[in-house]
């Protein structure tokens, strides 16, 4: 999720957008995008949603260059009536909850260097529009989008947001899905990441447990690092019908009452797909 607390930027729109200004991305900045668009084309298939790879094909992403928004929006528009906005980096909870669900995507507009081909902090124009945009083409994760983002608009007047953003963390920046007898990587922070595309299915640290809402929205996470943790949804489809049929605000009242779970705690009710040995944390003397 994107958070600051800040004034708002000069050179913005009121609701914090900016012209996304193709025109201006250099040479350098097209070959960047190439480059990381080329080595995830390759990895993917066989581990990601095959949703995401439609998505891909639907909004002709594999074109060459960092993509012009105007055109990108106007593909995602006529699928599923969602658009891609830029923003000029993190921007308040409300405005983004507000965008989501007005289904408009906010996007940064810069893409990282050389330096920082493997990891940045904030995410750039390849993390937001390679790894989020393209299940947006798909019908019912496009209403999950929006369904959180009217969500958040309820969670910001109560208050929870950190239990809220713990969802988005683990669905759709983290989330795995199954697909048959298999898992498949669907957020974006993974589906953008070369390294965690691998450790996320691959890896025997983290634990890969079931999708269970409560629990979930309990559970801390990582901000600097691969995860300790993945939950796994059945299908997008789910996904949506559990976020509909709850009714938050008693959820957010018991939630009140309870502590937070630590990333690698495994409870005695959780449905474990993997009980990850926690190795890779606990050999880089990462707290828990």
């Amino acid at each position: 999720m994107a958070h600051i607390e800040a004034s708002h930027p000069d050179g913005t729109a009121a609701d914090w957008t900016i012209p996304q200004d193709w025109q201006r991305y250099t040479p350098a900045e097209h070959a960047m995008w190439d480059r990381l668009f080329e080595r995830q084309a390759k990895l993917l298939p066989g581990r990601v949603a095959p949703e995401f790879l439609e998505g891909l094909e639907v909004l002709r992403m594999s074109k060459p260059g960092i993509p012009d928004f105007e055109e990108l929006s106007d593909r995602l528009m006529k699928a599923t009536g969602w658009q891609v906005v830029a923003v000029p980096g993190l921007i308040p909870d409300d405005v983004f909850f507000d965008h989501l669900a007005n289904r408009r995507f906010v996007s940064g507009n810069f893409i990282r260097t050389p330096e920082q081909v493997d990891y940045l902090q904030e995410p750039d124009i390849f993390h937001d529009v390679f790894g989020h945009v393209p299940l947006l083409a798909n019908p019912v994760f496009a209403d999950y989008m929006q369904a959180y983002g009217q969500g958040g608009q309820r969670a910001a007047g109560l208050g929870v947001i950190t239990n809220l953003s713990r969802l988005y963390w683990y669905t759709v920046e983290f989330g795995l899905i199954r697909n048959g007898g298999d898992l498949n990587i669907y957020g974006a922070g993974i589906v953008s990441s070369y390294g965690e595309t691998l450790f996320a299915l691959d890896d025997p640290s983290p634990n890969r447990l079931g999708f269970d809402l409560t629990r979930l929205m309990r559970t801390k996470y990582r901000i600097d690092d691969y995860q300790q943790a993945y939950f796994v949804i059945d299908s997008f489809e789910d996904l949506l019908r559990q976020t509909l049929d709850t009714d938050f605000g008693p959820l957010y009242a018991g939630l009140a009452g309870l502590p937070d779970i630590e990333i690698e705690t495994i409870l005695p009710d959780d449905r474990v797909i993997t009980r990850g040995t926690q190795a890779y944390a606990r050999n880089k003397q990462v707290p828990a």
